[in-house]
């Protein structure tokens, strides 16, 4: 079949999209098949990405554009290379079996929903691996985040499930911040929105910051310390999320963020020791974590931590061999955790439960569960010769070279895969051996969409194991020169070496894993007692930021929206003063004191004109007089327009002045106000002196802009294409109505809400019946008394 990637990325990235729009009709006509035939779509994208692997493999990059906004230069371009392919097909694969699972485990419940969700969160997903553009790894990033809030809160009923989503979005989001800045810095640098075109970063003086963010945005959403928490609080969402957004997709967008960038800002020590450093703890957290639960998705959730900790830590290092493994290691993480999650969920659909100290004896009435739940067990054990085996023995390889550093996080290794070990034989044997114990349903084997998908990629983990050759050279090797920018060929083939150094880290490994979990009830009681010593965690730390957040905005809120319209206003025109003559002060653009006035008798009489009008509002006894003295200021600004040679703006303004003077005279009349206001401090001391503040600093910026030589490029400009283009002679009308006609149309919509409001307040006074009370503000006040402001 011909490799087409624009087909291969339109039915991966754009089909998944239109199918969660279809979803609801096709619910209505298929009904409990919707699940199998929703799960097409994923499986077409797998199909069209396949093709594609051959010219991949060879280290072709395949790339993918189609305009967006031209005349900004702007293409919504993607990128196919081993990186981006190895995501795609694992994203389009796993949901595959995700779909036709959620179509049975949500059974009788809103599947159309939640699988117009996940359908949109896998659209998104792919966009963001294949995304070449950085305006569109940012909007697919953060789709992913929206869709994953839809999945996780899909439960709205339940606080916790409202909470999780939360919690995730905000976390997330913070990234996402960091990751447009980020963009945003590389296409000022690079003067390009593509990120393929982005070279040379590391060398320029920014790079520290460009490492800040890029890595906040992957910490965020890879959950890495001290951003961890969100991860497992997600398990609040239906088994089908958690298989997919938390285990092979959603967080590992920020190892893929981390593998992308690679090549532009690896090999420095800050990006190294960084991910060596936050990745080895977050391992060794989520490994210590897991133990302590019982809930078995709890479990799963805190080993992906680990997982995730281990994949940054392998990045770190940076090396050809340690990539090697990162590779293999994310392949076989999401097949066997994916896996997991999906036992798991046939153990709780089958159960009712999914506590390990409930649980037990599973294995005869749910023989087909435990045959998925050995071959990924297995995997997550690393025991040859499955994928999970050679990704280990990568890793072990990768850091046995004498020196203090990567010995280190070999010791780091060892240990985090040992309790991971430890956790994978819970896993495996707590539920279904020993004797069968009661639960709160009748144990049953789940229906078969529920079991293809963890014994199809249980045994696609052991089955790759035997074909170490061609996983490395169509996938391993692609992906690994994708992220160090170099050609690597693969060096992978079955067999097993005995003698060694890896191994036998490896068999130390089995060892330590055995044997903790012989010992693992006893440590998950010293690691619940050691918690509630400390009685606090990252969890409570966060609601304490959240809600610390949630009231400093409140009383931010109270103190400026404290409902006093003359303070408002008081602010407005004294940040306009400020806006106004601060920057010509600070940059020595104040005008200068002109030698001479050219002023015409007439131009003196209107200023003249206006000057008594502004006294005559000042010294008014009452608010009718006072606005029908304000209207001689619009007066005298018509009249000037005028005397200039425009009358069209001079006849402009006088309409909107008798408008405004006849609005002003109509409410004041028609509203029931004391006849004596007068605050003297108010009025004279503090509206006054703001008044001849902003009056001072308007008149320097225009008196500034005068002393300028006039630019008449925009007068040239209307001049010349009022005719040809407007097919219009009037160059003011023309501006109005047609080069500035959405400003004029805002304005109209202002001037006619304005209008309506005025009219609603005028007519909304309710008629009182005869007879009835008269309500203690409508009764006049005596002569001579005052209203209380």
């Amino acid at each position: 079949m011909e490799a087409r990637p624009d087909i291969a990325v339109l039915i991966s990235v754009l089909l998944p999209f239109v199918a969660a729009a279809l979803v609801p009709l096709v619910h209505r006509l298929a009904g409990a098949f919707t699940g199998w035939i929703v799960a097409l779509v994923p499986a077409a994208g797998f199909v069209a990405l396949w093709t594609l692997v051959g010219p991949v493999s060879v280290g072709a990059a395949l790339p993918v554009a189609w305009a967006w906004a031209p005349s900004w230069g702007i293409s919504l371009s993607f990128l196919v290379d081993g990186l981006s392919l190895t995501f795609a097909l694992t994203i389009a694969g796993i949901g595959t079996f995700i779909l036709l699972y959620s179509g049975a485990y949500l059974k009788g419940h809103r599947q159309d929903r939640f699988l117009a969700f996940l359908l949109a969160f896998m659209g998104a997903m792919q966009g963001l691996v294949l995304a070449d553009s950085l305006i569109a790894l940012y909007l697919f990033w953060e789709l992913t985040s929206v869709t994953s809030f839809l999945l996780i809160g899909f439960d709205h009923t339940r606080q916790a499930a409202r909470r999780a989503a939360i919690q995730a979005l905000v976390v997330t989001g913070l990234g996402g911040l960091a990751l447009l800045a980020a963009g945003v810095l590389i296409y000022t640098i690079s003067g390009s929105w593509e990120l393929s075109a982005a070279n040379g970063l590391r060398a320029l003086d920014v790079y520290p910051l460009l490492v800040l963010l890029v890595l906040l945005a992957a910490f965020t959403k890879s959950a890495q310390l001290p951003f961890h928490f969100w991860l497992p609080n997600a398990m609040e969402a239906p088994t089908p999320v958690s298989a997919y957004l938390h285990s092979a997709t959603m967080v590992q967008a920020g190892v893929y963020l981390v593998a992308r960038m690679t090549p532009e800002l690896g090999g420095e020590l800050l990006w190294n020791l960084t991910l060596m450093g936050f990745g080895g703890a977050t391992m060794l957290w989520g490994a210590v974590a897991a133990i302590r639960q019982t809930d078995l998705k709890q479990m799963l959730a805190q080993t992906t931590l680990a997982s995730l900790g281990l994949l940054m830590l392998l990045l770190g290092v940076g090396t050809e061999l340690a990539v090697t493994a990162a590779v293999l290691y994310f392949l076989a993480h999401a097949l066997y955790k994916a896996a997991l999650f999906l036992i798991v969920g046939a153990i709780d659909h089958g159960t009712g439960t999914r506590d390990i100290t409930a649980l037990g004896g599973l294995r005869d009435t749910m023989t087909v569960t435990f045959i998925g739940a050995i071959m990924a067990s297995v995997a997550m054990l690393g025991l040859p010769p499955v994928l999970g085996f050679f990704a280990k023995e990568e890793m072990y390889a990768a850091l046995a070279l004498g020196q203090w550093l990567p010995l280190v996080a070999l010791g780091a290794l060892v240990i985090g895969n040992a309790v991971l070990g430890a956790v994978g034989l819970v896993v495996l044997i707590r539920p279904f051996m020993g004797e069968l114990l009661p639960t709160p349903i009748e144990p049953h084997e789940a229906p078969v969409p529920m079991l293809a998908g963890p014994v199809v990629m249980g045994g696609l983990g052991i089955l790759l194991g035997f074909l170490p050759s061609l996983v490395g050279g169509a996938i391993v090797a692609p992906a690994t020169s994708a992220i160090l920018g170099s050609a690597v060929y693969s060096h992978l083939k079955l067999g097993i070496d005995f003698f060694g150094l890896p191994f036998w880290l490896s068999v130390v490994t089995w060892a330590l894993a055995l044997g903790l979990y012989l010992r693992v009830d006893f440590a998950r009681t010293l690691l619940r007692r050691t918690e509630l010593a400390i009685g606090w965690n990252f969890d409570r730390g966060f609601d304490a930021v959240y809600f610390g957040l949630v009231r400093l905005s409140g009383a931010v809120t109270r103190l400026l929206h404290h409902g006093r319209l003359e303070l408002y206003l008081f602010v407005v025109f004294a940040l306009l003063a400020a806006a106004a003559v601060l920057p010509l002060w600070l940059m020595g653009g104040l005008p200068s004191w002109p030698s001479s006035i050219d002023v015409q008798f007439y131009e003196a009489g209107v200023a003249l004109l206006a000057v008594v009008g502004v006294v005559t509002v000042i010294v008014a006894r009452s608010r009718l007089f006072a606005i029908l003295a304000l209207g001689v200021q619009g007066l005298s600004v018509a009249l000037l327009f005028i005397l200039v040679g425009a009358p069209d703006l001079g006849f402009t303004q006088l309409m909107v002045e008798v408008l405004s003077v006849v609005i002003l005279a109509l409410v004041m009349t028609r509203l029931n106000l004391d006849a004596d206001d007068s605050r003297p401090f108010e009025d004279w001391v503090r509206d006054g002196s703001l008044a001849l503040l902003v009056g001072v600093a308007v008149t320097s910026l225009l008196w500034s802009v005068l002393e300028r030589p006039l630019d008449l490029a925009l007068s040239r400009f209307f001049d010349a294409n009022s005719v040809p283009v407007a097919h219009g002679h009037n160059v003011v009308n023309v501006i109005l109505v047609d080069f500035r006609g959405l400003d004029t149309l805002g304005e109209i919509a202002v001037v006619m809400t304005a209008g309506i409001a005025i009219l609603a307040l005028i007519r909304g006074r309710k008629r009182r019946p005869r007879g009835a009370p008269v309500p203690a503000e409508d009764v006049p006040l005596p002569a001579g008394r005052k209203e209380l402001a």
